[in-house]
């Protein structure tokens, strides 16, 4: 049998959509007949034509559930393709049920689950594929799975935490922008304005504000454009490897955000080491895959070169050491797991705590970052303030 994708009118004129399994085109246009349903359009969900999988991407936290949810069915006795049968009945989305259904009737052809997969690249990434590779090979698919989802759930909890840290300090400088641009556009204009009729000469401060606020006024649009250019130009520029590896350099050295992002994906790079070489699948395969999931280049080469030096028969320990780009810790907590038989385990423990220090370490900059934000606020709203007063004391001075 195979998965069909179909659009169908029932009796009141109204389009429906899901998917079905039959053997054929035809045996699904006559079960769509036998429900009372008019057949509009149908398409196997393996094709390349229904682009299913290629249209849809699954968010980590829905991918997270429903690895989860596979092991457990694994675990409970079930085959993969009554698991995924159970997971496509009970999913909520129907993109989901139709990758779901894609994967099952690819099974079904044949075919094995990381081929499969592998034909749904967008949906499930590379360390999903190959520790499901490994899985199947080792005959523990269901203890991969759990590992799997273990591992994402991980992933996601440290991108929220990070984005929910990272709101407020936002929000206020979102604020601090627009509460200096409405006055320095509406409100320092009709103040000054008053001044500048008159003989007497403005302190420089007030000077500057006025020259700051008519440029603001007369070319903030070109101003606007620029920045967005400029964003623009910059990531059409990282397109190219060699921009790209001069910028994260660059980053890399910056004094306290290179270390948190080296933080960051020292703690993507061992948990995905650790999963890997748990399933069972081959260390250099396993830096393979994990070298994929590090965002910074100048890592990615220097793991590729760390690589090169395990394959001509060096320790992954000291092949880490040698290129200077990853902490200490997990080069020694590599070497403890290599002496021991128990690089596994070592990798998920220096994982937890690359992950542990990353989470006090973005707790802490936040923590500075928030009343930063507000002395620079304030800063700027008192520069304001003292240049529209400072006239205003002048002339009572005059006065007495």
């Amino acid at each position: 049998m195979a998965a069909f994708q179909y659009q169908a009118m029932d009796a009141d004129g109204r389009t429906v959509s899901g998917i079905l399994e039959a053997d054929s085109a035809r045996a699904a246009r006559g079960q769509l007949r036998e429900r009372g349903l008019f057949p509009l359009d149908i398409a196997a969900t393996g094709s390349r034509r229904s682009g299913v999988g290629a249209a849809h991407r699954l968010r980590a936290s829905e991918l997270s559930l429903l690895t989860r949810q596979w092991g457990a069915l694994l675990a409970a006795g079930l085959t993969v393709e009554q698991a995924l049968s159970a997971l496509g009945e009970q999913s909520e989305k129907e993109a989901t049920r139709q990758v779901l259904a894609a994967v099952r009737s690819e099974i079904l052809a044949g075919y094995s689950l990381r081929a499969a997969l592998d034909r749904y690249a967008t949906s499930f990434p590379m360390i999903y594929r190959a520790s499901v590779a490994a899985g199947e090979k080792s005959g523990e698919l269901a203890q991969v799975m759990n590992q799997l989802a273990d591992y994402m759930e991980r992933s996601d909890e440290l991108r929220r935490k990070t984005v929910q840290a990272l709101i407020y300090p936002a929000i206020v400088a979102i604020v601090a922008v627009l509460v200096v641009t409405g006055l320095l556009t509406y409100v320092v204009p009709q103040v000054v304005a008053v001044f500048q009729s008159g003989k007497q000469a403005l302190p420089l401060l007030t000077r500057i504000m006025i020259a700051l606020s008519g440029f603001l006024r007369g070319w903030g649009w070109l101003l606007l454009l620029a920045i967005g250019g400029g964003i623009a130009g910059l990531r059409y520029s990282l397109r190219e490897d060699a921009v790209r590896r001069r910028w994260d350099a660059w980053l890399l050295e910056l004094p306290l955000l290179g270390r948190h992002l080296r933080t960051l994906d020292t703690t993507r790079f061992a948990s995905t080491l650790a999963i890997l070489v748990g399933s069972g699948v081959p260390l250099l395969s396993a830096l393979d895959a994990g070298r994929q999931v590090v965002v910074r280049l100048p890592l990615r080469d220097a793991i590729a070169t760390a690589s090169e030096r395990v394959r001509e028969g060096m320790s992954l320990s000291r092949a880490l050491s040698a290129t200077r780009r990853f902490p200490p810790l997990l080069a020694h907590m590599i070497g403890s797991g290599e002496a021991t038989g128990q690089l596994d385990q070592m990798l998920d423990r220096a994982a937890r705590l690359q992950q542990g220090e990353l989470e006090t370490r973005t707790a802490l900059l936040t923590s500075l970052l928030e009343p930063l934000l507000l002395l620079v606020m304030g800063g700027m709203v008192l520069l304001i303030v003292l240049a529209v007063m400072q006239p205003i004391i002048a002339i009572n001075t005059l006065l007495k």
